[in-house]
């Protein structure tokens, strides 16, 4: 046997890892999805590989119909442009730069397009953007989520500037799915630049990149060449994303289908229609609801509670030790897959949210985020969110409008962050803006004071049909600390201003803030965890269960009405106590 033919063997066998150069067995390698066992490096994948990996064996038919190829400039550079597609689908065995279809992933039915790079750089052109368009037109016909895998370099040069046209052909189309309820999510691989970069790649609902892929408009040597600066360590690359609210999501190829498979299932639900409101009933063992059982545990008779001392109840939803909107997730929802980022330039870890199941119900829960220790408390900015975690929360809002889900929300801060940089962002106008659009949010929405309810930046997740406080929370126009200082100037006051504030849940419930009280156990929540999220689960059912049958427009009149009762001469202020 030659040199020449004992290389050929090899090269059948063995490869060599793009990153570290180690020389891996190609059936170990394929074992892996094409994963680097030694250092870990993603590999690119072709597009048939990409959907054996994801779609459930033997359910992928490609959509039908074929597209001519077009050469509306008549393009040369060294070659011909139709050259250059001969080229390419003789090298790729693929018509062109993506393949679509219907598949289904763990059972759930989806459409698909899924780019590939190895045609002409998996280039934007006139028939990649039909054959794309014409996917997430089967996907709005069919009424089912459409999934853009991509990979691609921008737009194809060799088109001119019909090639550019694209970009917008194909957002009208994730658009129209936008409008019609249905979700679309963009699965980001190595690498995705340019013209599918600015349009379709990041205006889906959801963005979950794969681990080690690059995203960006122009490209890091594009940039350097134009700014002539250097550029950040990790540029553009997928934990840069994340950090600078680009993505939803990180994920290794291994845990995709298991990443896919709830926003998928949320996207499926059968949610129940509402019904006029003279059949509504109210009572929750009565009701059909897709929450499940529940029990009556709220408590709206402010008679029925003990009267705390106005500091020490501040204190006591202080606790450290008391349970997290992250803990509640764990215990008394069924499943939650948090959603990253403003889209803007970054993700507040202040703000959790995410798609949550109770039951057989999907719905939205927005929360504060606290933490318990030193550490988590400083890297969640202790629970201070800035504007990018309010409109990270209007952004997640808007997906649950759009696929007509409840949302839930979770306030436990102390405030919203009063820094430079979150006033050099609009951190009023971010507070602003979420106040008004849940105002109008068609559908039904529950807000849970868990701990602290601190001024502005507890009401910008509180703007609900129903705001329901744990017996041992307090919501509060000021601090205490702060109301001492201003009208005192005293921080000894502190304590009297707590009492002549009046935030405990007994008195929110006496001032009509409250619609309710949800008990905890005798030491509070944090003596128990367990319990207290079976009381708030229940809580949750038991507010939550009549608003789901509720028609948009009564759940936007009433909630309206509900704040305009606090107005002066509406008859809800109750007179004033002595706060000695």
């Amino acid at each position: 046997m030659t040199a020449t033919t004992t290389e050929a063997v090899a090269e059948q066998f063995w490869t060599r890892c793009r990153s570290c150069s180690s020389l891996l067995y190609l059936k170990r390698l394929r074992r892996n999805l094409d994963v680097c066992p030694e250092c870990g490096d993603h590999q690119r994948l072709a597009a048939p590989d990409r959907i054996r990996q994801l779609v459930d064996p033997g359910t992928f038919a490609a959509l039908p119909g074929e597209v001519a190829p077009v050469d509306p400039v008549e393009f040369v550079d060294s070659v011909s442009y139709p050259q250059r597609l001969v080229a390419a689908r003789s090298d790729t065995n693929l018509a062109e730069a993506v393949l679509c279809g219907e598949a289904r992933i763990d059972g759930y039915p989806l459409v698909l397009a899924v780019m590939d790079f190895r045609f002409l750089g998996g280039s934007l052109g006139a028939v990649v953007g039909e054959l794309i368009t014409r996917a997430a037109e089967r996907a709005l016909d069919r009424r089912l989520p459409l999934l853009l895998v991509t990979a691609s370099g921008g737009a194809r040069m060799q088109e001119g500037v019909l090639s550019l046209m694209q970009m917008a052909t194909v957002s009208q189309a994730i658009a129209a799915l936008r409008e019609a309820g249905l979700l679309t999510i963009s699965l980001i691989t190595d690498p995705t630049y340019g013209g599918v970069a600015a349009s379709f790649a990041t205006n889906t609902d959801v963005v979950v990149v794969e681990s080690g892929a690059r995203m960006g408009f122009a490209g890091p040597r594009v940039i350097h060449q134009t700014i002539r600066q250097p550029l950040p360590e990790g540029f553009q690359t997928a934990d840069f994303l994340l950090r600078h609210g680009q993505a939803d999501m990180v994920v290794e190829r291994w845990s995709l289908r298991g990443r896919l498979r709830p926003l998928l299932a949320t996207a499926s639900a059968v949610r129940p229609a509402p019904v006029p409101e003279d059949d509504r009933g109210t009572d929750v063992d009565d009701a059909v609801s897709p929450l499940g059982p529940g029990r009556a545990v709220l408590i709206r008779d402010p008679g029925q509670l003990a009267e705390p001392d106005g500091w020490r109840a501040v204190q006591a939803a202080r606790n450290l030790d008391r349970p997290t909107t992250l803990d509640y997730l764990a215990t008394a929802f069924d499943s939650f897959t948090e959603l990253h980022g403003d889209r803007l330039a970054a993700d507040c870890p202040a703000i959790v949210a995410g798609l949550a199941r109770l039951g057989g119900q999907p719905l939205v829960v927005v929360g504060h985020q606290k933490g318990h220790h030193t550490k988590d408390l400083l890297a969640r900015n202790f629970g201070m969110p800035t504007p990018a975690g309010y409109r990270k929360a209007q952004r997640v809002m808007r997906l649950a409008v759009q696929l007509g889900l409840p949302i839930v929300t979770l306030i436990d801060t102390p405030g919203a962050y009063p820094g430079i940089d979150a006033e050099k962002h609009g951190q009023a106008a971010a507070i602003a803006d979420s106040i008004l659009a849940m105002t109008g949010l068609p559908v039904p929405i529950v807000a849970v004071v868990t701990g602290e309810g601190g001024s502005g930046g507890a009401l910008a997740l509180g703007v609900a049909d129903r705001v329901l406080m744990l017996q041992n929370a307090v919501y509060s126009v000021i601090s205490p600390e702060g109301c001492a200082a201003i009208l005192w100037n005293d921080p000894t006051a502190t304590p009297r201003a707590a009492r002549a504030l009046r935030v405990t849940a007994p008195d929110l419930l006496r001032l009509g803030v409250a619609d309710a009280v949800v008990p905890e156990p005798p030491q509070g929540a944090q003596s128990d965890p367990a319990t207290a999220a079976d009381l708030l689960r229940h809580a949750v059912v038991e507010a939550l269960t009549p608003l789901l049958r509720m028609p948009a427009e009564t759940l936007v009149r009433q909630r309206r009405l509900r704040f305009r009762r606090f107005g002066a001469g509406n008859g809800s202020v109750p007179p004033p106590v002595d706060p000695r």
